[in-house]
């Protein structure tokens, strides 16, 4: 597959911004938002997440002996399972069973086209099933509102649940009215739901077979479950005499008592509602009694044969498990974790860039969201991953949106590293061959393999400045960047210090001028009150924004500490390996996390806390270190690493006095947004708490991200959808007097948009204020 350039891939997020983008904000936000409401009302909800995941890491581990369980089952109770290898054998399989079918009813013979209605599948579309019927010439209906609506309009799904989510009322209003002709126009929602029920039941009623997803297969007693908000899935399981229901192999759980968490926690991933409002359980062939089209008012079980005799004994049922690479998943320590996916669409909804794009942009050949890369490197090959991966930027909050606490960041770095290594040699590659401390091959992207070595490039442009920073500015050189690392022109670059935050803490004394700082702190807050029992020694970790660009924040956070009395040190220690990251250059961040814990290793042994001040550098440590470096390593580092005012609220909760640090007059507003990172690892509360302690009354931005991550917004092909973002987070805070943020590019963002200064936390807190 040939992909697209970066200004294929500008123009492509452009045109959706503008079509589609609206619509699936206003739907994929407000899934999100009763997500967060549904989640918080659930008592046991991480309970609950712990246990589905389990279930799932449990049935994966076990999947072969599962296949045999289930197949054993469903042939006990009179149905046939066939295993496809993949989409062509799916297809041909079930295209035999609605041709036998329909030769044995004599449909076919009448000369009447073989008939198929479907409820809504990922798996059928992951497969093009009705472009194999269709050309077999069997006729093939979507009954699910949303897939027909797209049938009509000759579409693909936006999203895993809500596969029209991309199209408002009025398009799809305009959409049946020129294509059906009614007598009077469709206008409303009922008017138009009122159609396609009376519509489509026509179709379920004359169908020869019905063929239905699964989104759990109970493996010992070969119940399909069929969970929905439309009553159609069941309709097409039991109307026609045939079913087919079509899963994945990794849909299959050991249990019934196993299906209970997934049934309890998937509607409040996908949709927010407590349950949905069908769940299904069938055992098919079932002899369940069906409704009579022609009386429909007349009770199912009336008239003289008993109930368990109304049933049609010619009912036929066919599972059909698809393997289509998750085998292969399977064994791959790396993609594994898809195979635990449900298919809620959460990652989706909670995924600020999805939210203004869409799944037609941030997606593959069939799956979209940040799962969607598992999946589509899985099924349909690495190059359908490539073409959306980097709309992922790790800001992790599809973590906690999760049901099964899928690593899905994990997963999209991987496939990024995977991605980076199969390209073919750059034409540039000889301006770094040699000059780049990466450990990376030949072929890696030269934007990525710049961003990825983003220290390297800081420690010399500090080294130069300002003439950097001015030549940076020259419009020849933007020009340059632009054509030759997709460096969008329009985004202000960041100013380099000349005098690093190393350097200044070196030149104002070192650690011993600030063990006599915090000692005179200390001996000050005694004077009024009883003797503190705070005995603290921090390492404060100098990442590269911090140390080279944003010193000023730097600067605060040393102050502050010192205030309460904790003594700091600042040492010029090896980078965290984010930015690394972020690129998908994994070994390289492998190195940097082993270099950095070598260097606070003698530190950590002397009992030192190492404060963090950029998020994503803490996220770093706490999260994607358990995949580079020793369990024991991890574990030290998590317990002794901080976020700075999680730092400073655990101070104050031990006694320092507030009244040391800037302090507002008790209601001053803040306008306050926290890194995506940061709420991920739950440190939202705690800056929250030391605004309110100093004074100050902050109001938290709902916004999920500032879409600015990182390298993310400097790239040309991603600027419109980074301000598109931005500005949403831009319109929630615009009117308050102070706004906060404590990443590095959330600021910057904001700064831009805003058109004036945002502050770290810290800096707001530091003795003095802001900036003194």
């Amino acid at each position: 597959m040939a992909q697209r350039t970066r200004t294929e891939r500008a123009d492509r997020i452009r045109h959706l911004l503008e079509t589609e983008g609206e619509a699936i904000q206003a739907h994929a936000s407000a899934s999100n938002a009763r997500r967060y409401e549904t989640y918080g009302a659930t008592d046991d909800l991480e309970a609950l997440r712990t246990e589905a995941r389990s279930i799932k890491e449990d049935a994966i581990g076990r999947l072969p002996d599962l296949i045999e369980t289930v197949r054993e089952a469903v042939e006990a109770n009179g149905g046939t399972v066939y295993v496809a290898d993949d989409a062509a054998d799916a297809n041909a399989y079930v295209a035999d069973v609605v041709e036998s079918r329909t030769d044995a009813n004599g449909t076919t013979g009448d000369g009447d086209t073989p008939s198929v209605v479907k409820s809504k599948s990922m798996t059928t579309e992951e497969i093009d099933l009705n472009e194999g019927l269709e050309a077999e010439g069997i006729d093939v209906t979507e009954t699910d509102l949303g897939e027909w609506v797209l049938q009509v309009a000759d579409d693909t799904p936006s999203h895993i649940v809500g596969p029209a989510m991309h199209l408002s009322r009025e398009e799809i209003a305009d959409l049946f009215n020129e294509r059906f002709d009614p007598d009077d126009p469709f206008e409303t929602a009922e008017e138009l739901t009122r159609f396609a029920r009376d519509h489509l039941g026509e179709h379920i009623r004359e169908a020869d077979v019905g063929i239905t997803g699964a989104n759990f297969v109970v493996a010992d007693s070969g119940t399909i479950t069929l969970i929905t908000n439309e009553g159609n899935a069941r309709k097409c399981a039991v109307t026609p005499d045939t079913h087919v229901a079509i899963a994945g192999v990794e849909k299959l759980i050991p249990t019934l008592s196993d299906l209970e968490p997934f049934v309890d926690i998937i509607a409040k991933s996908a949709t927010g509602q407590p349950i949905t409002q069908y769940v299904t359980m069938l055992s098919p062939p079932t002899d369940s009694p069906t409704l009579d089209f022609d009386s429909p008012d007349e009770p199912i079980t009336a008239g003289e044969e008993p109930a368990d005799e109304t049933g049609d004994p010619d009912r036929d049922f066919h599972l059909v498990l698809l393997d289509n690479g998750r085998m292969d998943m399977r064994e791959d320590d790396q993609l594994r974790e898809t195979l635990y996916c449900i298919r809620c669409g959460a990652c989706s909804n909670s995924c600020a860039n999805f939210q203004s794009v869409g799944g037609h942009g941030f997606g593959g050949e069939t799956y979209s969201g940040g799962i969607a890369t598992g999946w589509e490197a899985g099924v349909h090959g690495q190059e359908s991953a490539a073409e959306f991966n980097d709309l992922c930027t790790g800001c992790s909050r599809c973590v906690d949106a999760c049901p099964v606490k899928i690593d899905i960041p994990w997963i999209n770095t991987v496939v990024r590293d995977r991605v980076n290594h199969s390209r073919d040699p750059e034409a540039y590659d000889f301006l770094v061959d040699g000059l780049t401390p990466d450990l990376e091959e030949d072929g890696l992207d030269l934007s990525k393999r710049f961003f990825g070595n983003i220290g390297t490039v800081a420690k010399v442009a500090s080294a130069t400045a300002p003439v950097s920073n001015w030549l940076a500015d020259a419009g020849p050189v933007r020009a340059a960047l632009e054509h030759t690392l997709g460096i969008d022109r329009r985004r202000d670059l960041p100013a380099f210090q000349r005098e690093s935050l190393v350097d200044w803490f070196e030149k104002r004394g070192g650690p011993a001028a600030s063990e006599r700082r915090a000692e005179r702190a200390v001996t000050r807050a005694d004077a009024g009150d009883d003797e503190l029992e705070i005995d603290r020694e921090v390492v404060c970790y100098p990442d590269v924004y911090t140390n080279y660009v944003d010193t000023d924040r730097g600067k605060a956070a040393v102050r502050t500490l010192e205030s309460l009395g904790v003594p700091v040190r600042v040492p010029d220690l090896p980078e965290s390996g984010r930015a690394a990251l972020s690129q998908g250059m994994i070994a390289t961040a492998d190195r940097q996390a082993s270099r950095l814990y070598a260097a606070l290793a003698e530190d950590l042994d002397a009992g030192w806390d190492v404060v963090v001040i950029e998020p994503s550098d803490l996220a770093a440590v706490h999260r994607e270190y358990e995949r580079l470096l020793p369990e024991e390593s991890v574990e030290r580092l998590r317990a002794n690493s901080y976020e700075i005012c999680e730092y400073v609220y655990g101070l104050l909760e031990n006694g320092a006095d507030p009244s040391a640090l800037s302090t507002g007059d008790g209601a001053e507003p803040v306008a306050y947004h926290s890194h995506c990172q940061q709420r991920t690892l739950d440190l939202e509360a705690p800056t929250v708490a030391v605004l309110e302690r100093c004074g100050y009354a902050p109001e938290t931005s709902s916004a999920e991200c500032c879409g600015m991550a990182g390298s993310f917004g400097y790239k040309r092909e991603y600027y419109e959808l980074s301000m598109d973002v931005g500005e949403r987070l831009a319109a929630e805070v615009e009117g308050a007097e102070t706004v906060v943020a404590s990443g590095t590019s959330c600021g910057d963002q904001l700064e831009t948009l805003l058109e004036r200064d945002v502050p770290h936390p810290i800096e707001l807190l530091a003795p003095g204020g802001y900036r003194s």
